[in-house]
């Protein structure tokens, strides 16, 4: 398996699986995804309906891997990655009615989906650390969730430094403390004077520095990098076969609440690989930025609007790049034009021709706070069902583009209520209870540095925190 760049300047980018983990964002600022796609039959599909996660995670990814990573690799990584969920089933699924079903992802160590691609990328980096007698140092933003399932993965481990910046005030208390009580040597967190596209673009920044990058050997955990992503398309043919074992449903569809597009893309490889995936709704909160390009082929980059959905207070959405580089026909230069536009205008346009073959698979809807309140107020006293306010945007679009879809919808529950708690008693007057894991996280000692957005005051920590 080779990957390219979707900036790929000299069109010969033929990096195997270790390689571009391990680099997480290609040297030309690009974002590397496989050159071909890999695509089950469907009989291939129809043999898988019944495999366990584990199954699942090891016949997906092990198409990527080439001979980096065999078979027997794979599942003992992903044995080892969900053990500590607090599950059997490790994302389960809830019908509410209507065609509609609610996959919860939340049940891994922190609380958030993100802990199904962080647990497994961090054993991936091991290996490959190992193979090579290596250390790095990682270099990490976050609007909420990823630190903390990043922190979780790689906390005292003995070949990785993690360092995680976040908006400082921009997330809540409980996703602030789930990374900032963590009490380990390697974990460093800093609060950045800015908003989460601020310390992604920093991050960026930092790996395409190729001297300094080299000499602190930087790796990212973003889901800029290609393993995030693949870990995360497991469960969307999880979910599916969930619902096709009854050999009626023969389409399914997803709302997928998001801000970096990552979750989203993840489903659409998923559809590329041949599950038969119809309709893929972008939820997203007032930082409509997806939404509005879905609907009229415009990405115009605004102010970022504080909601409380506060992990999708996103505006440039790192991922969208991959599928962007598909929709113009893989032109990397024309992927450079376009991404140079949004830097220097704030925005660009694609044609009605491109946008309505998106629209074949892709549908944009943007949900305010008020109706995410009404959302997960309607579910509880309908269900006695407690959400967080991002799978409540992702509920609502559902119920809202329901009449366009012909088979059942998931919807993607991607946090646990208590890490928004706030926003759930403003609906429902009531929070639910915390995790034993969690009793005292609101009492316990908080370690954080304050920094400007400033990449050159950035460097000098990363350069005394170095582990290389």
């Amino acid at each position: 398996m080779h990957y390219i760049s979707t900036r790929n300047e000299h069109n010969n980018f033929t990096n195997n699986f270790s390689k571009i983990i391990m680099e997480g964002l290609a040297s030309d600022g690009g974002l590397y995804i496989p050159k071909t796609f890999p695509k089950f039959s469907t009989s291939e599909i129809d043999n898988m309906v019944n495999m366990d996660y584990t199954e699942l995670c090891t016949e997906i990814i092990s198409k990527y891997c080439g001979s980096c990573l065999t078979k027997g690799d794979i599942k003992k990584i992903a044995m080892d990655s969900y053990k500590n969920f607090g599950i059997n089933d490790v994302a389960p699924m809830i019908n509410i009615g209507s065609d509609i079903n609610i996959l919860e992802l939340f049940h891994g160590p922190t609380l958030a989906f993100k802990d199904f691609a962080l647990q497994f990328l961090s054993r991936v980096f091991n290996i490959f650390l190992e193979r090579e007698d290596k250390k790095i140092t990682i270099i990490g933003a976050t609007s909420g969730d990823t630190g903390s399932a990043a922190i979780e993965a790689f906390k005292k481990n003995s070949r990785a430094n993690l360092i995680i910046l976040h908006p400082k005030g921009k997330v809540s208390e409980f996703q602030r403390r789930q990374m900032t009580t963590v009490n380990a040597d390697n974990i460093f967190n800093i609060a950045i004077d800015g908003n989460f596209d601020d310390c992604q673009a920093l991050v960026k920044k930092l790996l395409v520095d190729k001297d300094f990058n080299v000499k602190h050997n930087l790796a990212s955990i973003n889901s800029i990098n290609w393993g995030r992503v693949l870990a995360q398309v497991v469960y969307y043919f999880y979910s599916s076969f969930k619902l096709m074992k009854n050999k009626e449903v023969k389409v399914v569809n997803f709302s997928v609440p998001t801000g970096n597009f990552g979750d989203a893309y993840a489903g659409y490889v998923a559809k590329k690989m041949g599950l038969p995936i119809e309709k893929i709704i972008i939820a997203t909160n007032s930082n409509d930025i997806l939404s509005n390009f879905f609907q009229n082929g415009i990405y115009k980059i605004s102010k970022v609007v504080p909601t409380l959905s506060p992990s999708m207070d996103i505006q440039v959405a790192s991922n969208f790049e991959r599928l962007l580089y598909e929709v113009l026909d893989f032109d990397s230069a024309l992927v450079r034009q376009y991404m140079n536009e949004l830097n220097n205008v704030g925005s660009f346009k694609v044609s009605k021709e491109k946008l309505k073959t998106l629209n074949k698979t892709f549908l944009g809807l943007c949900v305010n706070d008020q109706l995410t309140l009404d959302r997960i107020k309607t579910t509880y006293n309908y269900t006695n069902l407690v959400i967080d306010p991002h799978t409540a945007v992702g509920l609502e679009a559902a119920y809202s583009q329901k009449k366009n879809l012909t088979g059942p919808c998931i919807v993607l529950s991607t946090a646990h209520p208590i890490k928004f708690s706030d926003a759930v008693s403003r609906a429902i007057n009531t929070v639910s209870e915390l995790p034993v894991k969690y009793k005292s996280i609101l009492t316990l000692k908080e370690k954080y540095d304050s920094m400007p957005n400033n990449l050159n005051i950035l460097k000098k920590f990363i350069a005394s925190k170095s582990n290389v």
